[in-house]
């Protein structure tokens, strides 16, 4: 998954997994738990597979996600 959206930093991406972890904390940002991404990678990896997180600030996020073919 691609997106063009804010993006994020070097040190934001290393904190995407983590649980409660949000990039915009501001009163203006989405609503959320920050639980989202960290969901994602124990479903994944509880499947075998991987998820990467690749991000650009100013320019976008893309996710990929990889699971074995049985």
């Amino acid at each position: 998954m691609k997106d063009e959206g804010i993006g994020m930093t070097p040190d934001q991406v290393k904190q995407v997994f983590d649980k409660f972890w949000r990039a915009d904390a501001s009163n203006k940002a989405i609503e959320g738990t920050g639980l989202g991404m960290s969901i994602v990678k124990y479903i994944v990896e509880a499947h075998g597979g991987t998820v990467a997180v690749e991000s650009a600030y100013g320019k976008g996020t893309t996710v990929t996600v990889e699971l074995p073919v049985n």
